[in-house]
């Protein structure tokens, strides 16, 4: 059981509630963290990177030469990595970077993350946060409490994400796309009540 303060929508302590999951900092798996990380960089890659090879260059049929006589190397198509205009030997070619990480985990990780923030004063549960949807708003109350750079994580429709969107060192996020990538990114992680009772469920 994990003991987390609650904080109201101007970032006061309002008391604490007990949520059944473990957040000590025995949970702390660095690896499973670095997995999910190098996983969530790696799927972000194109990998549309393409070069054509000595076949997929067009012309190159004819014999640039005689075999013998001309006391150069024997070529058989002047399409060879060797020569200007020839292929790509060994060239890049479209792939997929994306790894696969196992449920187990991307849990783990989760949990860790969580854990990590609770155990350094960095977690911001907050019980309702309200917004009359605009920025500047939002920005004076992160500002005031010293709270940025912070990930914001909240269920509340666009008002609030939207509101904060455009402050510098702010990233905002749905529950459903929490990002152990982005928590780790920012200092601070707020997180809307709903929302980390629906990621708590979550890890099961």
């Amino acid at each position: 059981m994990a003991d987390v303060k609650i904080y109201n929508d101007s970032f006061e302590s309002v008391g604490s509630e007990k949520y059944n999951v473990d957040l000590s900092s025995d949970v702390i798996s660095v690896p499973a963290i670095h997995q999910v990380v190098k996983a969530t960089l790696a799927g972000r890659r194109q990998g549309t990177a393409s070069t054509k090879n000595r076949s997929a260059v067009r012309g190159g049929g004819a014999k640039p030469f005689k075999q013998k006589g001309t006391g150069n190397a024997r070529r058989g198509s002047s399409r060879s990595p060797l020569l200007v205009g020839g292929g790509r030997a060994f060239g890049p070619t479209p792939r997929d970077f994306s790894q696969k990480v196992n449920k187990k985990a991307a849990n783990k990780a989760i949990q860790s993350v969580l854990a990590d923030k609770l155990n350094n004063e960095a977690l911001f549960v907050v019980d309702n946060f309200n917004s009359d949807g605009k920025t500047k708003t939002i920005a004076t109350k992160l500002e005031a409490k010293g709270m940025l750079p912070a990930l914001i994580v909240s269920d509340n429709g666009d008002k609030v994400l939207y509101a904060a969107r455009n402050i510098r060192q702010v990233k905002t996020l749905g529950d459903c796309g929490f990002s152990v990538y982005e928590a780790v990114k920012f200092k601070n992680l707020i997180i809307e009540k709903k929302s980390f009772s629906k990621i708590v469920e979550r890890l099961g």
